[in-house]
């Protein structure tokens, strides 16, 4: 399988992710649902720091359960609670989340449980 992210030049550069991923000769497709900030014990993470590093943590199981690693998404949806914690996020996560692919971050009213600061789903392809 070869991954390619693509990024037109007639479209403005929007670090860190790309605008689109370009799966060729993929055999396999992972759906992954939204991932939060609880980690297997149950426990939710104070901040969004920690929250993020427990989504991110929650997504690479799912993918290694799989075979597959990081370097395998092809597209990423990260949903916030506010727009204040974008900046967390992204040094929290940044380390779990390599080479990002084409991604979507939307700001929402709320999640599943009020606590709860983001959640992450992605798809993957080997």
């Amino acid at each position: 399988m070869m991954l390619t992210m693509l990024n037109p030049g007639g479209n403005a550069p929007q670090a860190p992710y790309s605008h689109g991923a370009l799966a060729t000769n993929a055999t396999r497709t992972l759906y992954i649902s939204g991932q939060v900030g609880v980690d297997a014990a149950g426990r939710m993470g104070a901040d969004i720091g920690e929250q993020a590093q427990i989504a991110v943590a929650n997504l690479n199981a799912v993918l290694a359960e799989a075979g597959m690693t990081p370097a395998n998404l092809a597209k990423v949806t990260i949903y916030l609670t506010d727009d204040s914690l974008i900046p967390g996020f992204m040094q929290a996560a940044g380390a779990g989340l390599p080479s990002p692919p084409a991604t979507t971050l939307l700001v929402v009213k709320a999640l599943a449980a009020p606590p709860l600061l983001v959640e992450i789903e992605a798809i993957a392809v080997d």
